[in-house]
């Protein structure tokens, strides 16, 4: 676990909901405005500055989509037998289909001039007679049966992808079968992450009474790395006004935006939001959210601050719902919101909350189930949990009513 989950207890009416605090983020943002050019084999995860249009039609021309015989459907009377006239194996350029004739053809192979249908070869029987090969057909066909036709995929001059993709597997996939090699991308987000609190240690350390390890650090590492920004690493900030500003001023210094988890409540020794406001300002601090209240935004020497709470399992929601879409964003990213579905509930609670609930769930046969526990310092419950099940504010749950799901695929990478 990590520290920092201090209390800080405000009516949830006094709170900003979720929705507008979002909004007030995004509404911050400022583009990030450099560009690089990359091969498209480092792209992975980056996010494109610029359209990008094909240069060709995708297939190239038309082609066969199984192995069999390419022939003229006029040509064709069931039980009738046709003489094979060429062989056209994939990569190779054919000849003009010879009237009456049948060519022997490969899946992805050019159609040749001439030909209006491809048979497929388990509606065949070929031969050869006296060196002659031939081909029966068994089956009637009409012109266009099993052939691809030349830019069904994709037109050239059409754009294929706009900028602010962020680029993952099957874009790159694309970009290539358009012969793109090299793409222009905005640069990575360079994000300093802190954490507050004298009881912390460092995995691979003893503790000592007190103490407990710092997992918020690989938390917030893992899904920045997963995002494609590059970490700055501050460390762990002791518990005293002056070391949480300098560790602030020391991460406004080469970050593009600056992260802390713990600290950000009122508690005697949580000297975040002081240490913000002496070198900058707050501009967002408390969000109707569970797990996750004390959520704070602002400026420190320019740079935009994201606090988030210390308690691990409010650290992974406010990252998911509040953070992750303010970076995407900065990363010129158009896709902001996680996709999300609608789940029937598995359990029902009588009491409301007056936050936004994210709550860890299991889907047991498209049920969403509660997982072992909800408490905000309670991070395991995550691993098995399969998303968040999102219950607005001052809400009953029903067993057997639809709410929505945000899948952790949609937020984890």
């Amino acid at each position: 676990m990590s520290g920092g989950g201090r209390g800080c207890d405000a009516p949830a009416q006094k709170l900003m909901p979720v929705a507008q605090a979002l909004e007030k983020l995004l509404a911050e943002v400022k583009l990030v405005p450099s560009v690089e050019e990359l091969e498209i084999a480092d792209a992975l995860g980056r996010v494109l500055a610029v359209d990008q249009l094909s240069s060709v039609d995708v297939p190239p021309q038309d082609n066969s989509a199984m192995d069999g015989y390419a022939l003229n459907s006029a040509d064709i009377v069931e039980g009738g037998r046709l003489p094979v006239s060429q062989r056209i194996p994939a990569g190779t350029a054919p000849l003009p289909l010879e009237q009456g004739s049948a060519a022997r053809i490969f899946t992805g192979s050019e159609i040749p001039l001439g030909a209006d249908t491809v048979v497929m070869q388990e509606n065949t029987a070929a031969g050869e007679t006296d060196g002659i090969a031939w081909v029966d057909i068994n089956q009637l066909m009409v012109a266009g049966n099993n052939i691809r036709q030349r830019g069904q995929d994709i037109r050239s001059g059409q754009v294929v992808m706009t900028a602010g993709t962020r680029l993952q597997a099957t874009h790159l996939g694309v970009l290539a079968s358009v012969g793109v090699g090299r793409v222009a991308v905005y640069r990575r987000l360079k994000v300093a992450v802190l954490a507050t609190g004298d009881e912390l240690v460092m995995p691979g350390n003893p503790l000592q009474p007190g103490q407990i390890y710092n997992s918020n650090l690989f938390t917030l590492r893992a899904l920045l790395q997963g995002l494609g920004c590059d970490v700055i690493d501050i460390g762990i900030v002791e518990d005293s006004l002056e070391g949480t500003k300098a560790a602030l001023k020391k991460a406004s210094e080469n970050a593009d935006c600056i992260i802390s988890s713990g600290g950000v409540s009122v508690g005697e020794e949580d000297h975040v939001k002081a240490a913000v406001e002496a070198q900058g300002e707050l501009r967002l601090w408390k969000v109707a959210i569970k797990p996750g209240k004390p959520m704070a935004f602002g400026y420190v020497n320019g740079v935009p601050f994201l606090g988030l709470p210390g308690n691990p399992a409010a650290v992974l929601v406010t990252f998911n719902i509040l953070a992750r879409p303010f970076l995407l964003k900065a990363m010129g990213a158009s896709s902001l919101h996680p996709n999300s579905f609608m789940v029937e509930v598995g359990f029902s609670r009588t009491k409301a909350i007056g936050r936004q609930e994210y709550l860890r769930v299991e889907l047991n046969e498209g049920r969403a189930v509660l997982g072992h526990s909800q408490s905000s310092g309670v991070l395991s419950s995550s691993v098995s949990a399969a998303g968040y099940l999102v219950v607005p504010p001052n809400t009953v749950i029903s067993e057997g009513e639809r709410m929505t799901f945000i899948p952790f695929s949609e937020v984890l990478n």
